[in-house]
């Protein structure tokens, strides 16, 4: 299948200022639901979501937590650097760069660079075990980014307590606000379990305790993956063909127990989120690169439409899990920048509960792959009827 040929400009809506949510609601499961379903659209209110689950699903939530990833820094003249964390560069795994004690590199932005002149920056983290202070060296430039190298001296704190004794919430930049205590709890899902996003998978913020429970109840299935969500997440398309756009890559993991579930699951997945979604699609295409003796732990741009795709899910999933087993490994670790747009066909997801995108974003590409030329008709709807858009908004399930 070649890579399609879209114009980004097909995928345009006016989104007014005063319809993006700026704040999350004072409960967080009592926000609009729209429902696509049966090509039909209709709203309710998200705590009716489990009615419009089709039976027997198995739900799929992205477990990870959001981290203070700005830090600001103040020079001896008074000067404000701020310290934006990416990603670790070294270790560039997520789990043992939180663990550091002594010093860790990532990839960062910095703002009011031009006033950094190499000098160490150093301020206070206010830790569990007292007050900690902690260095900032720039040692490398990539592209826009920079390697930052963070220091300390306690070995009771690792670079996870750093950051929770010093850094800020990173809400979204189209809010248009700074963070605030109440964006600590609010942009996080109360299932977030292990750390590095600079973004939430903002699907997940409408579920409360209450709802997870009634999706048991019903039983519905749980299951959860770990894709840790980038800045990426919010940089539009550019290019005037999508062809031209570069997707960003992130890193995900999914415990070989969880695979065999779904190998094993004969009913509809509900992915939670786009980012749930680009997952489970990854996997796929992990398992297809196995079975025609390519590398499998990254997940290229456009393998879903340039890959064969002929073999069944079970099959796929099965390559996969094999190939983990053969190397004694208990999860699967890889990176994917996989585009979802139209054209695609999805291999595992049969339906997808997602928060109301930005305009000419592939986010919103994803939706039409989805839903086709129908997510017009969707949004058209929402903006009619009063719903709120982006992080904070409100939610939709669709099932084609």
């Amino acid at each position: 299948m070649p890579v399609p040929e879209i114009n980004i400009s097909d995928f345009n809506y006016h989104l007014p200022d005063e319809r993006i949510a700026k704040y999350p609601l004072a409960n967080r499961d009592e926000s609009n639901l729209l429902v696509y379903k049966n090509l039909s659209v209709n709203h309710t209110n998200f705590k009716n979501l489990t009615e419009y689950l089709p039976d027997n699903t198995m739900l799929v939530f992205n477990n990870t937590r959001v981290i203070r990833a700005r830090i600001h820094f103040f020079k001896s003249t008074g000067a404000k650097i701020e310290i934006f964390c990416l990603e670790p560069h070294s270790p560039s795994d997520a789990a043992m760069a939180f663990q550091q004690t002594h010093e860790v590199e990532w990839v960062c932005l910095v703002g009011n660079l031009k006033k950094w002149k190499g000098e160490t920056l150093s301020a206070v983290a206010n830790t569990a075990v007292g007050d900690v202070e902690v260095s900032a060296l720039l040692t490398d430039r990539i592209n826009d980014a920079c390697i930052i190298k963070f220091s300390w001296k306690n070995q009771h704190v690792n670079f996870a307590d750093i950051l929770e004794g010093m850094g800020q919430t990173p809400i979204p930049p189209y809010l248009n606000r700074k963070s605030e205590i109440i964006d600590t709890e609010r942009y996080q899902t109360v299932y977030s379990k292990l750390n590095g996003s600079v973004a939430a998978p903002t699907a997940g913020l409408h579920f409360s305790e209450a709802i997870l429970k009634k999706i048991e109840e019903q039983n519905h299935k749980r299951l959860e993956i770990t894709l840790h969500v980038g800045a990426g997440t919010f940089q539009p398309v550019k290019s005037e063909k999508i062809s031209g756009h570069a997707m960003h890559t992130e890193q995900f993991e999914i415990s070989c127990t969880s695979i065999e579930k779904l190998i094993n699951h004969n009913n509809p997945v509900v992915a939670v989120g786009t980012t749930s979604v680009r997952t489970l699609e990854s996997l796929y295409y992990a398992g297809v690169r196995i079975i025609n003796g390519l590398p499998y732990n990254k997940i290229e741009q456009w393998d879903g439409f340039e890959l064969p795709s002929d073999a069944s899910v079970k099959c796929a999933l099965t390559s996969l899990l094999n190939q983990l087993k053969r190397s004694n490994e208990d999860s699967f670790k890889a990176s994917t920048s996989i585009m979802i747009a139209p054209g695609y066909k999805f291999k595992i997801v049969h339906g997808l509960i997602t928060n109301f995108h930005q305009p000419k974003s592939t986010l919103l590409l994803l939706i039409s792959a989805l839903i086709g030329d129908n997510w017009k008709e969707v949004y058209e709807y929402a903006m009619n009827n009063d719903f709120r858009f982006l992080s904070y908004g409100d939610s939709s399930i669709l099932i084609p």
